[in-house]
C-alpha cells in the first residue's frame, strides 16, 4: 500500500542518521510561507524518527509546505557536529574537505548547486563558543554561508522536498533533498582544528585597566562607568581588530574572567555586563540567568584558591 516515495524517504532518513549517530535529534518544521514553526517541536531518537508512522507524519507536513530540519541534540552544548551550508558549492569542495582532513560524514544536495555538509569534529560535546568558532572557520575555508555557523544551526533532513520558492526547478517543482554522501566517522584533523580554535578564542592574560579604576571599587556608579570599563577591555584586547563580528557572549565571558581575577564581586560584574555588553540582552530569554551562568563559567578558569564573591 505504501508508495515508492515513502520508502525512498525512509531509507534516506535511516542512512543520514546512521552516518551521524547521536542519542537525540531535534526536529523542527517551518512553513515556507509564514516562516512559522509547526507546534509540538520535540526530541526524537533515531529509532523514533525511522518509525513508519513518524515518516508519514513528516511527509504530510512537508506536502503542506513545511521544510524539515534536523540537529543532533546535546542540550546547551553542541553534539560534536558542525554544519557547513554551501549555498554556491564549488564542484571540488567535498574533495577539498577530504584533502585537508575535514571529511564530512553527511553531504546533502538541498537543490541544484546547493549543498549542506555535516562534519563530526568531536565524539564528545563542544562548548557553544568553540563550536561556533569552528563553524565560522570551516565556512570561511570552504566558501560556506557565514550566517549559518551558529553552534545549534539546523540542517535539512534527507528525503523531503525543499519548499523555498527560490529553489524551485524550471518546471516549478520543489526539489528533493538528496543524500549524496553518508559515512560515519570523525574528521581526521578535527581535533587539531579544535585545538587551534580554542587557542584563538582565549583572551589575553589579565592586566590592569588603562583607566583609573581599582578592584576595590563597589562597581559602576552609572551606565557610563560600566561602558568605560567594558570598552577598556575591548580596546586593550583589540577585539574589533581581531574579530570583525564579535560573539558578544564570548567577550562577556572574557570581561567577567578579567574582573574576577582583579577581585571584583560577582554581583558587580553582572551589573557591568548588563549595562555595557553591546545590544544586551540580545536574544537571551532569561537575562539574569545568562549573567549568572557567564560569571560562574568565568570563575571556573580562575587559579585554584581564588575566592569569588557570591552574587
Amino acid at each position: 500500500m505504501d508508495d515508492r516515495g515513502f520508502w525512498i524517504t525512509l531509507q534516506s532518513i535511516r542512512r543520514q542518521l546512521s552516518a551521524m549517530p547521536n542519542q537525540l535529534y531535534l526536529i523542527r518544521l517551518i512553513h515556507h510561507q509564514t516562516h512559522r514553526a509547526f507546534p509540538g517541536e520535540r526530541l526524537w531518537t533515531a529509532e523514533q524518527l525511522a518509525n513508519t508512522a513518524t515518516v508519514r507524519f513528516l511527509r504530510a507536513r512537508n506536502r503542506e509546505g513545511c521544510d524539515v530540519y534536523i540537529q543532533p541534540y546535546c542540550g546547551k552544548q553542541n553534539a560534536g557536529y558542525i554544519l557547513i551550508d554551501l549555498d554556491v558549492a564549488r564542484p571540488s569542495v567535498i574533495a577539498d574537505m577530504c584533502a585537508k582532513g575535514h571529511d564530512p560524514c553527511v553531504v546533502l544536495q538541498t537543490s541544484s548547486g546547493h549543498l549542506q555538509a555535516w562534519i563530526r569534529l568531536s565524539p564528545s560535546p563542544l562548548e557553544p563558543a568553540v563550536a561556533t568558532a569552528a563553524g565560522r572557520h570551516l565556512a570561511h575555508l570552504y566558501g560556506g554561508d557565514g550566517a549559518s555557523t551558529d553552534w545549534r544551526h539546523l540542517g535539512r533532513l534527507a528525503g523531503f522536498t525543499n519548499q523555498k520558492p527560490a529553489r524551485r526547478t524550471p518546471a516549478c517543482y520543489a526539489p528533493w533533498v538528496r543524500l549524496v554522501h553518508a559515512r560515519v566517522g570523525l574528521a581526521p584533523r578535527g581535533e587539531s582544528l579544535l585545538q587551534s580554535v580554542r587557542q584563538s578564542i582565549q583572551p589575553p592574560p589579565a592586566s590592569p585597566f588603562p583607566i583609573d579604576w581599582a578592584p576595590t571599587d563597589p562597581g559602576p556608579g552609572s551606565p557610563a562607568e560600566a561602558v568605560t570599563i567594558y570598552r577598556s577591555c575591548m580596546q586593550r584586547w583589540h577585539i574589533r581588530e581581531r574579530f570583525p563580528q564579535p560573539d558578544w557572549s564570548i567577550v562577556d565571558l572574557w570581561v567577567a574572567r578579567h574582573l574576577l581575577a582583579l577581585g571584583q564581586p560577582a554581583v558587580q560584574i553582572q551589573a557591568i555586563l548588563r549595562l555595557a555588553s553591546p545590544h544586551f540582552p540580545r536574544r537571551h530569554a532569561d537575562p539574569d540567568d545568562y549573567l549568572r551562568r557567564t560569571v560562574a563559567r568565568a570563575s571556573l578558569s580562575l587559579p585554584r584558591g581564588r575566592c569569588v564573591a557570591a552574587s
